[in-house]
């Protein structure tokens, strides 16, 4: 058996890949790291993980990471890029699920996280943790960046139309829908249930963060620039991310699209393509790490819209770090992860 750490167990992320990992048939949580409950058993603090686990918080300098074969950081952003190199220097392999190493250029990294990095070399070295795109290089990689959440929806809903001449690639429009699991367990006004029930709003309009990390992606995959504007909302719900992406057409498809997004997934375990006039539910995937997606043309017109769906806390986060995981120590990709949504 591998032996996993995570570090930083308290929050959502946290929680969710300790339930994705209590049953996965090749790991072993020997270690899960809390400053502010360091002491306390985890089964005290999340009463659905009674039966699966006996580990109690500990310390992050008093747990033996090193031990580890694997460690995944469920921090906030800046932790993970100062206490990570440690442990990769001594061979550890390491999943950041925050955004310390998903950007590669640091001037832009610094402007959207208003701090210095504080290990630029390894940024260098990290392979971008979306296995559709990089599975080959995740393999064999040292330490990878686990893709944002309203990124994995919104990219995945739009890779196989990159490069293609008959998009508009200067002028993608990204909406976006979260439930208030996204914006983490801390405490905050706007989360509250009499602030965000019965109410949709739309933040960060002027400029999300998430933004460059798609341009970043579509524009290495595109091989020219990307024209995206990037709207997040915050809709009454726990889990889920909707993305609904517009592509201008400049040409007539040269061939079905349809068949074309069947085609670029058909391998793919953990994307499906969803017939013709379909409309995803977030729904549909609550609990599990599938991204479901239909693409639609309205009225035969100039116009591509594709919607998809993912579970922020799955494939959106804690399910997708474990996907890399499994490709990393060679498991079965799917292991721990071939989970039926939760319905109703």
């Amino acid at each position: 058996m591998k032996k996993i750490g995570i570090v930083g167990g308290t929050g959502y992320t946290g929680v969710e890949l300790m339930r994705l990992l209590a049953h996965h048939p090749e790991v072993e949580v020997v270690a899960m790291t809390s400053r502010g409950e360091a002491g306390r058993r985890v089964d005290d603090l999340y009463p659905s993980l009674r039966g699966h686990t006996d580990l109690v918080f500990s310390e992050p300098g008093e747990a033996d990471l090193a031990g580890c074969d694997l460690v995944f950081f469920a921090t906030p952003n800046g932790i993970a890029m100062q206490e990570a190199p440690a442990l990769l220097e001594q061979g550890v392999r390491v999943i950041d699920l925050a955004a310390d190493y998903r950007l590669k250029d640091l001037d832009v990294w610094s402007r959207w996280y208003g701090m210095e990095h504080a290990s630029p070399d390894w940024v260098e070295q990290a392979v971008y943790g979306l296995p559709e795109l990089y599975r080959d290089e995740i393999r064999g990689a040292q330490l990878v960046a686990n893709p944002g959440c309203h990124v994995t929806a919104t990219t995945l809903a739009v890779l196989p139309l990159m490069g293609l001449d008959w998009v508009d690639h200067g002028r993608i429009v990204a909406d976006t829908k979260s439930g208030a699991s996204g914006a983490g367990r801390s405490a905050a006004v706007h989360t509250l249930m009499a602030e965000a029930g019965e109410s949709v709003r739309t933040y960060a309009a002027a400029g999300h963060r998430h933004q460059p990390e798609i341009r970043q992606t579509l524009t290495t995959i595109a091989e020219r620039e990307i024209g995206l504007t990037f709207v997040p909302h915050l809709v009454p719900m726990v889990r889920g991310i909707e993305s609904t992406v517009y592509l201008p057409l400049v040409g007539e498809p040269g061939e079905n699209v349809q068949r074309l997004y069947e085609r670029y997934y058909a391998e793919e375990p953990f994307v499906d393509v969803m017939p013709p006039n379909s409309h995803p539910e977030t729904r549909s995937v609550r609990g599990n790490n599938i991204c479901r997606m239909a693409v639609h043309r309205p009225l035969d017109g100039p116009m591509l819209v594709v919607s998809s769906v993912i579970d922020n806390l799955v494939k959106g986060a804690a399910g997708q770090a474990v996907q890399n995981m499994n490709l990393m120590l060679g498991c079965d990709e799917s292991a721990g992860l071939e989970l039926v949504a939760l319905s109703p």
